[in-house]
């Protein structure tokens, strides 16, 4: 069982473009991944360039709020 003082944690990784653009009357997805961090090593949100299934591009990605 892993302890809350882990260094590395598993984190959601969110599309920014599909958070700001929704369809009016289909709810367009959210493109998320999961990744680890070290919490030393990156203690800020980390942002990351990755491929959206929904945009059908690369855009950027934020830690998602837990």
């Amino acid at each position: 069982m892993p302890s809350s003082k882990d260094v590395r944690i598993t984190i959601a990784l969110e599309c920014t473009s599909c958070i700001r653009v929704k369809a009016h009357d289909k709810p367009a997805g959210i493109s998320r991944y999961t990744t680890r961090k070290n919490r030393r090593n990156t203690p800020t949100r980390l942002e990351l360039k990755k491929y959206c299934f929904f945009c059908q591009k690369h855009t950027l990605h934020k830690e998602a709020k837990k």
